[in-house]
């Protein structure tokens, strides 16, 4: 959902009479507020800024439901840049104003976390990129770096835009132009929209917040892509640094709903490890065999599938009957024995998020996986490695031809989580279970998309 403050100059103008000066060089606002905008000769293709602002503005509107209006305001860029970094002031007292609004909040966030040094924001105006620029550094804690900067390295780094000196009232506004332009906060795409006295666009703010985003580590996480020439190596490092987990409380939690047959089974997951992908372009794919994986990247790349790839270290734990035999510990194995005689395995594991081009990219998905990863029968031929008869892999939006079930998440105090897939019917059976093992349980669920031979998994059906 679009913030409707962000595209209302009303909304913003009425929220507080504030502007944004005092939080940039003064010398260097007055400077701009004299010159005339220019246009640069140094333009990246358009397909390149094109791509670029895509996927940032996508991200944006996507995870924080911000789109910024065709020409930001300022107040506009304080509230996505509040919202997207997750500021909050923590009570009244920290407000800068009396006006309760979304606005005042952002800014006494801002300004609490020295992004913003002033109460005085002329929220409606046009945002100008080089305001915009002078926030950014500041929230991706790039300033101590900027100003080591002597004049003239800073001069070196803005003729790289072509830039000079002279055009910026100070040393300190020079400076932090500079380190945006070195450390890629802003992009080659958008120097030509450096220039004093140029108003931001859509586009520049919100490809300047993603960047911000990625320099504090908020924006998307991933090993690399399926079409990266060394994907293989880092998939097969990650696979093979990773251990099986433990999850403490939750654990115990999850085991004893287990032992009790409240579930057939649990993960444990380490939330440092999230790809945070664009949920609509985004599938997540379940399995525990390091090769089975490379060859599933191998097979994407084959049928012409691109994506982004996360590696997601995972615990699987499950029953073990005892008829099956005794277990024999391993590194990827680890076993509990319960009362009756059997144990409580858990197993490593993995989940492999994608996000791909587009849509339609993640459509076709399901179809290699049927085609080349899944087991029909015993002597079947024609499949990657370790292909299982109920492979998992699921959407946290809606596709076709998968069903629905829940997740049943379990949270702590730490990175360490642990969910429970069921069926929709039987979640608040689950939860409430989780609940009776532990009135104090922090549980959260939701339904999601998953593949049809994984819910027959859960009902007890045909694996087909």
């Amino acid at each position: 959902m679009v913030h409707p403050f962000i595209r209302s100059k009303k909304a913003l103008a009425t929220a507080l009479s504030l502007s944004l000066l005092a939080a940039l060089p003064a010398q260097a606002l007055a400077a701009e507020a004299a010159a005339k905008p220019t246009s640069s000769t140094v333009v990246a293709p358009s397909s390149q800024k094109a791509a670029l602002t895509e996927n940032y503005a996508l991200f944006l509107q996507d995870k924080f439901g911000i789109q910024f209006a065709p020409n930001p305001t300022r107040g506009g860029f304080i509230l996505a840049l509040a919202a997207a970094l997750e500021l909050t002031a923590k009570s009244e007292a920290e407000a800068v104003s009396t006006d309760a609004s979304r606005l005042a909040t952002a800014i006494a966030a801002l300004q609490k976390n020295g992004i913003i040094s002033t109460t005085d924001i002329q929220a409606d105006q046009a945002l100008t990129s080089l305001q915009a620029v002078f926030l950014a550094v500041k929230a991706a804690e790039l300033k101590e770096l900027a100003y080591t900067y002597p004049r003239d390295k800073a001069a070196a780094s803005l003729k790289r835009a072509k830039l000079n000196f002279a055009q910026f009232g100070s040393l300190t506004a020079a400076q932090e132009v500079a380190a945006a332009i070195d450390t890629g906060l802003v992009d080659p795409a958008f120097y030509n929209q450096l220039s004093p006295g140029t108003k931001a666009s859509a586009a520049f703010s919100a490809a300047l917040l993603g960047r911000v985003l990625e320099a504090k580590g908020l924006y998307k996480h991933y090993l690399g892509e399926t079409s990266d020439f060394d994907i293989y190596a880092k998939l097969t490092d990650a696979y093979r640094t990773s251990d099986i987990l433990e999850g403490g409380e939750l654990e115990e939690i999850a085991s004893g709903a287990l032992e009790q047959g409240l579930v057939t089974g649990y993960n444990l997951k380490d939330s440092r490890y999230d790809a945070n992908f664009v949920d609509a372009l985004s599938l997540t794919y379940g399995h525990s065999d390091l090769k089975h994986a490379i060859q599933l990247i191998g097979l994407l790349r084959s049928e012409g599938l691109h994506a982004k790839v996360q590696f997601e270290p995972k615990t699987s734990a499950f029953v073990h009957l005892i008829e099956w035999g005794e277990p024999q510990p391993s590194e990827d194995y680890q076993y509990e024995k319960l009362d009756n005689g059997n144990y409580i395995a858990s197993a490593k594991e993995y989940d492999i998020a994608f996000e791909f081009d587009s849509a339609a990219d993640k459509e076709r998905f399901q179809p290699v996986i049927l085609k080349y990863a899944k087991k029909n029968s015993e002597d079947v031929q024609g499949l990657i490695s370790g292909s299982w008869w109920q492979p998992l892999y699921y959407s946290n939006t809606k596709l076709a031809d998968y069903d629905v079930i829940t997740n049943n998440k379990l949270l702590g105090d730490g990175y360490v989580y642990a969910q429970s897939f069921s069926l929709s019917k039987d979640s608040a059976a689950v939860i409430a279970g989780f609940k009776k093992l532990n009135p104090n349980a922090n549980v959260i669920s939701y339904e999601f998309w998953v593949d049809h031979p994984f819910h027959n998994y859960l009902t007890g059906d045909s694996h087909l």
